[in-house]
């Protein structure tokens, strides 16, 4: 049956002011549920849980803006614009906390702290829906500028974080520019009978749509990233030592030389292996020489240090290149290693029990790669088995493609020690 057209009109206002009043709501809890989802298999990201919750608040803003709960009007909007602030400050500090250690806490407290005692103020003691319009959205422009500010200040944070710093950077120009541009051509005040029809209301709504999808595109898409660094890590790992494994170490080893190749820095190789560890597996069981490996590869982390790069390499045998360290530099690190290990009593071993590594260590040459590298330390390595192990040899074999000058014994491998 066909409506008159003033009830076709009547109708549609109803149906497109409808789609209005849901629109952000569901998309704010479709966000939600999203990064609630991601969380569940990602448990290390906390942000992703703060980001869930952030979404599911802005939905509840969203939902109570168009419908009252039986406590009340005015009860009703207090509770969607707290759920407002609430929403921005779990937002802000999730993206801040992806990409800098210490969230800022504290400026988002005192902001959402101001923003709130205005609307309080203007809602219940100064009715002015004007002011209260202002007092909000510069008090969540307020938290996101902080953060932005904060996040672009911080080390490290990669192509995707400059795009979220200009992204949160233009959701605090939304809340501010847009507010005070947008009110300043209002037709007379703003009261709740005009409010959801002006100017102002369609832009925040269409405003806040879009940048909540384009803000959880690249949270999303950081969060992709994240899984994927996490598989590389872990395939790059050696899961008993935490240590990279061969494969890992083969790659950024060869990077490290290369940026030390071109910076003209000198680089040492440490490879170390436990001595009679078949035994101790024997003896005591595989769980006791899981214990060692973790023991020893904890102290050889420790003594290298965060810029060179730990590995086992397989089974008892371990690498440590060290950059910016020639060969008495990596000898001391050897030797600090192998007489803390001796000495020590390690977990799930008989008191008393001891447990010995030797080492080999080679020094890098004009040009020389990881595979030659590596072929000389294995070799002093061998000698310092074959000479009683629990020792430290050092390799002052020159290879062939060195541009230097050949020395009668260049290839002659000795210790003076």
């Amino acid at each position: 049956m066909l409506l008159p057209q003033g009830k076709r009109l009547k109708a549609q206002s109803v149906n497109m002011g409808l789609v209005t009043a849901l629109l952000n709501p569901s998309i704010a809890l479709m966000l939600a549920a999203s990064f609630a989802t991601l969380w569940l298999y990602q448990r290390h990201s906390r942000y992703l849980a703060v980001l869930a919750f952030g979404y599911l608040f802005s939905s509840v803003g969203f939902l109570l803006q168009y419908f009252v709960l039986p406590i009340g009007f005015y009860p009703t909007k207090l509770i969607s614009n707290v759920a407002f602030i609430a929403g921005t400050a779990c937002i802000a500090l999730a993206v801040s906390a992806r990409y800098t250690a210490r969230p800022p806490y504290a400026a988002v407290g005192i902001l959402s702290a101001i923003g709130l005692s205005l609307l309080i103020w203007f809602l219940f003691i100064d009715p002015n829906l004007s002011w209260r319009i202002y007092a909000m959205n510069f008090s969540l422009g307020g938290i996101t500028f902080f953060v932005a500010a904060q996040m672009y200040r911080a080390p490290g944070r990669g192509p995707l974080g400059t795009v979220l710093v200009m992204l949160t950077f233009v959701v605090g120009l939304n809340f501010v520019a847009r507010t005070a541009v947008v009110l300043s051509l209002q037709d007379g005040p703003l009261t709740y009978d005009n409010l959801y029809q002006s100017a102002y209301w369609m832009s925040a709504v269409l405003s806040h749509a879009l940048l909540s999808l384009m803000l959880a595109l690249v949270l999303l898409a950081g969060a992709g990233l994240d899984v994927v660094s996490g598989l590389k890590a872990d395939s790059h790992t050696d899961p008993l030592s935490r240590l990279l494994n061969r494969r890992g170490f083969e790659e950024r080893a060869a990077r490290l030389l290369d940026r030390c190749g071109k910076t003209g820095l000198p680089v040492a190789l440490v490879l170390a292996d436990l001595d009679h560890f078949k035994a101790v597996n024997d003896v005591h069981g595989h769980q006791a020489g899981d214990r060692v490996i973790a023991d020893f590869a904890r102290k050889l982390q420790a003594a290298a240090g965060n810029r060179a790069l730990v590995a086992r390499l397989g089974g008892e045998e371990f690498a440590i290149l060290l950059p910016v360290a020639d060969l008495a530099a990596a000898r001391l690190c050897a030797e600090a290693i192998r007489t803390g290990f001796a000495a020590a009593d390690v977990d799930g071993l008989p008191p008393g029990k001891r447990v010995t590594a030797s080492f080999g260590i080679a020094a890098r040459s004009s040009g020389e790669s990881l595979e030659p590298l590596m072929r000389r330390a294995d070799d002093t390595l061998y000698k310092a088995k074959r000479s009683g192990r629990d020792s430290v040899r050092l390799s002052y074999e020159r290879p062939a493609a060195s541009p230097l000058p050949a020395h009668p014994m260049s290839f002659v491998a000795v210790d003076p020690a």
